[in-house]
């Protein structure tokens, strides 16, 4: 059999930059604009996100925040409300901060230069490499995950890309390719190829401009590159959500002010508890939950009421990438009465439209919609108010 050498460079540039142009994404809101504050919010939503989920995010947020300088004057809730249900919302969170920056260190002028643009927050690398190549014409690498692939493949590299030996190497590689004319188009004809044709599942290696001389493919490989990584078990947590319903469709949220998944978002009470909900787990959260956010008396009780009900309620699981979250729910009405109990205890009565909630809460909705049809609580042709 005959050598395949892979291409390197210039080489390897031109025949994606031409494969671009005639097969590549040309119409996505966000490119030919020359806007790098377009291009980096493009960027920042489209970690580890579909364009397909993006779209409609990121025209809402151009609608709301048509310049780096609205972004930064906005509320973070006002913020966080946008970007609820899109998920990793750290990124949001660092959306805004940098936005801050750009307007308070640059003069609302995002900086061309690499290293520049690194020194914002939620800005890495190869975002960078992105932000400087496609609004500046910067010659600057990247090396997001669908170039990794690309890459891992068309050079068989085997190994985690994420590992500290094979990420460097991928980046010399990367800085090698890159050219000097048309460094942005070349960099979207990376992320084109990754996203359209060598995809994580199913690639399509018939119509790729590389597959002469992709070395996967010669191999045998594709389908083993890039190498997965060792996976970790995730903890199995679990949880009692409280949806305290209100006249009106309000619900009781609390805002999430610890670190973590849901910082600065809203959710109901959360009481995290153990596999088995049985009377002695409620008459624990009860306790713990009372000391804590001075609970109404009359809505312990009521809870505490509910443990047969929750020890045959199915769970819901909620699975994130670190972790697999279970949920039981309870639905407590709220009287009139006990409305500023419930404020006293760092509860807010409120509509779920008016608050930056995430995805979950929708779900935990539809929950406990489904156990109380289950139960023979609501008819079955009406839906849970629950706001």
């Amino acid at each position: 059999m005959n050598a395949v050498y892979s291409l390197q460079g210039d080489a390897f540039a031109q025949v994606l930059v031409r494969w671009q142009a005639a097969h590549g994404r040309q119409h996505l809101p966000w490119q030919h604009t020359g806007d790098a504050y377009k291009v980096w919010l493009s960027e920042v939503m489209l970690q580890q996100t579909q364009v397909s989920t993006v779209l409609a995010y990121y025209a809402r947020f151009l609608s709301a925040f048509p310049t780096v300088h609205h972004l930064a004057a906005a509320s973070e809730q006002d913020v966080m409300q946008l970007w609820a249900g899109l998920g990793y919302y750290s990124r949001a969170r660092n959306l805004h901060a940098c936005a801050k920056q750009v307007v308070e260190r640059f003069g609302g002028q995002f900086p061309s230069t690499v290293a520049e643009l690194e020194s914002l927050p939620g800005i890495g690398r190869s975002t960078a490499g992105a932000i400087a190549s496609l609004a500046y014409g910067v010659q600057a690498p990247i090396l997001d995950g669908n170039v990794k692939r690309v890459f891992c493949r068309y050079y068989a590299v085997q190994g985690h890309p994420d590992q500290s030996q094979i990420q460097k190497a991928l980046w010399v590689q990367a800085h090698s390719n890159v050219p000097a004319d048309a460094p942005g188009q070349y960099n979207q004809a990376l992320m084109d190829l990754g996203a359209t044709l060598c995809t994580p599942k199913n690639p399509n290696c018939k119509q790729c401009p590389l597959m002469q001389s992709c070395q996967a493919l010669r191999m045998g490989m594709v389908g083993q590159l890039p190498t997965p990584k060792p996976k970790k078990p995730r903890p199995n947590l679990y949880y009692l959500a409280v949806l305290l319903r209100a006249p009106g469709g309000a619900l009781g949220l609390q805002l999430q002010t610890e670190k973590g998944v849901w910082h600065s978002l809203w959710t109901p009470p959360l009481l995290p508890c153990d596999s088995q909900v049985n009377e002695a787990c409620l008459a624990d959260l009860c306790g713990r939950w009372a000391n804590t956010y001075a609970l109404p008396t009359p809505l312990q009780l009521a809870l505490r009421r509910q443990a047969g009900a929750l020890q045959s309620q199915p769970w819901m699981v909620h699975e994130l990438t670190h972790r697999k979250m279970h949920f039981k729910v309870v639905v407590l009405d709220v009287p009139e009465e006990l409305k500023q109990g419930l404020q006293k205890a760092g509860l807010e009565l409120a509509l779920l439209e008016t608050k930056p909630v995430p995805k979950v809460v929708h779900k935990l909705l539809a929950h406990a919609q489904a156990v109380l049809l289950a139960d023979g609580a609501v008819p079955q042709q009406n839906t849970l108010d629950l706001g």
